[in-house]
């Protein structure tokens, strides 16, 4: 099963500042603002929702193909995901802007200051499906990943017309977008995904309930956070998969992300929808005890051993055969 992941790419700058950035605002020169802090260290971190997604895929074997757009910085990134798994030759490379980044300070309180530079993102919505799927032989599924608006709206209207299955994921663009864009964006896609709160916003932005919005679907998958997922189906009761036994809470930054990754390569597997949704979890579960989105390693022997013990042996046989 051929599987590409559109969605953002893009690096993490992330520093900190030992002391209070209340201490250094004067309550009447608010309007004229100028500072400079001096951060103790730089944390350098791989991201963007299609990279991340595309990564996990990539630890567990599925070949997934990432289409997004970066710049010229891209060659050490590009590296890294060839390295675990990922076809990136379909990433557009701007000639004249970075890769998205997003740069961010945080003092002794966690307070922050952050800015997202959008970049080559912004050339996302050139790129076409058709020549991807040229290239590698057709498309059996596309995932629509937090990117470009543009770009997401372009890459579900060519699903559309060349009857090419795709997941609609709105994720972090989901605050920025109208009713009106997000209707078109959901409506007939073979998988939608939300957190909880985004199902909420969904429905309020749309105007569509609940049963309207999975009537337009085929699945609808809600995380639940630490409750797991419930995956959803028009006339079958739903599912509901909790989460793998976590041996720490690192940071939860990726974990959706990463449950994308794990639930796409269950689908890649041919596995049922609640098995992808345990695989989804159990690569969650990595990610959270882990401080970046892409720095978890995937030890097949104590995956397993960790699925076997969250899903039981059943579960586990069926998993095992694939995790090679």
């Amino acid at each position: 099963m051929r599987i590409a992941v559109t969605g953002s790419i893009a690096t993490d700058h992330l520093m900190t500042f030992p002391g209070r950035f209340a201490d250094q605002l004067v309550a009447d020169q608010l309007h004229t603002v100028s500072l400079s802090f001096l951060v103790d260290n730089l944390d350098v971190r791989r991201g963007g929702v299609g990279a991340n997604i595309a990564f996990g895929m990539g630890q567990l074997g599925t070949e997934p193909i990432l289409v997004g757009a970066a710049g010229a910085d891209f060659d050490e990134y590009r590296a890294w995901l060839d390295r675990h798994g990922v076809d990136t030759n379909s990433v557009r490379i701007s000639e004249v802007l970075h890769t998205a980044r997003f740069v961010c300070t945080t003092d002794a309180d966690h307070n922050q200051i952050g800015s997202f530079y959008t970049g080559a993102m912004s050339e996302a919505r050139l790129i076409e499906l058709k020549s991807v799927a040229d290239r590698v032989g057709g498309l059996d599924l596309v995932l629509i990943g937090a990117d470009d608006p543009e770009a997401m709206l372009r890459h579900t209207e060519e699903c559309r017309s060349r009857s090419i299955p795709f997941a609609a994921d709105f994720s972090q663009q989901i605050a920025r977008m109208s009713g009106e864009d997000i209707r078109v964006l959901l409506d007939g896609a073979t998988y939608l995904f939300s957190n909880e709160y985004e199902k909420g916003l969904i429905e309020s932005k749309t105007g569509w309930s609940d049963e309207e919005i999975l009537g337009k679907v085929g699945t609808r998958v809600t995380t639940l956070g630490a409750q797991g997922v419930r995956i959803e189906r028009v006339g079958e009761e739903p599912i509901e998969v909790g989460c793998a036994e976590e041996e720490r809470k690192a940071d939860p930054t990726g974990v959706g992300d990463a449950f994308r990754a794990g639930f796409l390569s269950g689908l890649a597997w041919g596995v049922s929808p609640e098995r992808a949704a345990q695989v989804g979890c159990m690569l969650a579960t990595l990610v959270i005890e882990t401080v970046g989105t892409q720095e978890y390693q995937l030890r097949r022997t104590n995956f397993m051993d960790r699925f076997t013990k969250a899903y039981g042996h059943e579960a586990a046989a069926e998993v095992q055969t694939h995790m090679v």
